[in-house]
């Protein structure tokens, strides 16, 4: 089947693919059996709008984002040149219309992704028959159409993809523990009044009473126990095993909420990944692929990738650079004890133990680290220097970005609060039954940036169409504790301690 998937594609682009699936496994990467697929621009601008996949439920959004990819290529503003999936085998596309030296490129760029994908502990959980899985979803989604009609459909959908983001992206990699059985748990004994003699226990404490008095303890001890016991930052889980939705109400969310998960360590692993893929496809097209007369048209694409603006992060740019900074350090043997209490800057420069060791250490790092770990551990100050790496801020005076601050712990701190929880606000499920009248309470955890009103207000309504009771959040705004609520037809807010 893979073989004649692989004739589609033209004799000299399946030349290309083995001589560059060649030189990637020369070079220790590690992949899946990768099919590539050569389409116009307007197949491709039709797969990138549905995520990659060929075969999505209908929605809106996927024709809008069609239109955006249309009118950026038309206009030469941008070009799709790698589009590549998350499964086994893998699939890419190539744009009919790319050089060769193109071709060469996306081809070594999606080796090096296929080796993430396969190797990288973030994706070790996710659905590797992803292809088959979403043409499920759309076969699902249209049944459910037929028999309810699309506006309802469409709607429910809407409210979903907005909420998309309220998942707990860690929970696949552990297994939460029960809560161990304790005297909450146990069944409550009611020993009634005392009596002398046993023969006068059912006349003084009857079975009527003592049933009585066991259920009031139980409504007390009920009433008191938290809904859920700890906070839960999966909400699409908490309204999928608690809201009164319908059966297909049910099925969509839950079909969405698979999706954000297996998409979830790509938001997790972008400069890594991208870093990754761009790392290898230099290396193999500047040492092993590129013919002379290719290296000026590589070199223009390649820089085009690369290039950054003020008060942006390109993950392909801080992904290659920190990859080779890592490289570099490992073979010259600039790590460790010693070398972190040299405080000789001439022997610092010059420092090369000749260890060798960056190929071995940057396949081992691939492994187990995504963007935080990657940054947290690995930026240094040197190379914060080196890269021009500062934390800027737009001057509305001068209408300009500007540099706001050098200072190499407070780039790290803002480097890594954007890339946490995808630079989203973490919010999470603290009460079921909020003050004991079956309405949603959620809690932001504030990291120093305060909630977007207007965003939050969106959400509470979307999550109360779904609880199909009032829904309120507890914020920081401006320093002070806010809860905000929308029971269903207006907004109020109220001041509290938080």
């Amino acid at each position: 089947m893979n073989e004649n998937r692989d004739t589609q594609i033209p004799p000299r682009l399946s030349d290309i693919k083995k001589e560059i699936e060649g030189y990637a496994r020369g070079f220790g990467l590690d992949f899946y059996e990768t099919i590539f697929e050569v389409l116009g621009y307007d197949e491709i601008n039709m797969v990138a709008a549905y995520g990659g996949f060929p075969n999505r439920y209908p929605h809106w959004r996927f024709g809008m984002e069609y239109e955006q990819l249309s009118k950026g290529y038309e206009y030469g503003l941008s070009k799709i040149y790698e589009m590549v999936i998350n499964n086994n085998p893998s699939y890419a596309y190539l744009l009919e219309s790319n050089m060769d030296v193109d071709q060469k490129l996306v081809m070594a760029h999606v080796f090096g992704h296929v080796d993430f994908f396969k190797n990288n502990f973030s994706f070790r959980h996710t659905n590797r028959k992803m292809m088959d899985e979403m043409a499920n979803h759309a076969t699902r989604v249209r049944r459910i159409i037929d028999k309810v009609g699309l506006e309802p459909v469409e709607t429910f959908v809407d409210r979903s993809l907005s909420l998309e983001n309220l998942i707990d992206q860690h929970s696949q990699h552990f297994q939460r523990r029960a809560k161990d059985k304790d005297e909450e748990d146990k069944p409550i004994e009611v020993r009634g009044f005392k009596a002398d003699r046993e023969y006068m226990q059912g006349f003084i404490n009857p079975r009527e009473f003592l049933d009585e008095q066991r259920k009031k303890l139980e409504d007390e001890r009920a009433a008191k126990k938290k809904f859920p016991e700890r906070p839960q930052r999966d909400v699409l889980q908490f309204l999928l095993e608690n809201a009164p939705l319908e059966r297909w109400e049910g099925e969509i969310l839950s079909l969405m909420r698979e999706e954000a998960y297996y998409f979830a360590p790509q938001g997790q692993t972008k400069i890594m990944n991208e870093g990754w893929a761009s790392f290898w496809h230099s290396k193999i097209m500047t040492e092993k692929a590129l013919k002379d007369s290719e290296i000026i048209d590589y070199a223009d694409h390649h820089s085009g990738t690369m290039g950054t603006r003020p008060g942006a992060i390109n993950p392909y740019k801080l992904g290659i650079e920190l990859w080779r900074h890592v490289e570099e350090r490992w073979n010259k043997g600039r790590f460790g004890k010693e070398y972190d209490e040299c405080d000789d800057l001439r022997a610092r420069r010059a420092w090369d133990k000749k260890l060798g060791l960056g190929r071995q250490k940057i396949f081992e790092m691939r492994k187990h680290y995504n963007d935080i770990t990657f940054i947290d551990e690995f930026l240094t100050a040197d190379f914060a220097v080196e890269q021009k790496l500062f934390v800027y801020g737009f001057n509305e005076k001068g209408n300009r970005w500007e540099i706001v601050d050098r200072e190499f712990q407070k780039v790290k701190r803002k480097l890594l609060q954007q890339l946490t929880n995808f630079g989203q606000p973490i919010i999470e499920v603290i009460d079921g039954n909020f003050e004991n009248r079956g309405e949603l309470l959620l809690a932001h955890r504030h990291d120093g940036v305060d909630l977007r009103v207007d965003y939050a207000k969106d959400t509470l309504v979307n999550l109360q169409a779904m609880w199909r009771r009032p829904v309120a959040i507890v914020t920081r705004i401006d320093g002070k504790g806010v809860l905000m609520r929308f029971d269903g037809r207006d907004h109020a807010d109220r001041k509290v301690d938080y």
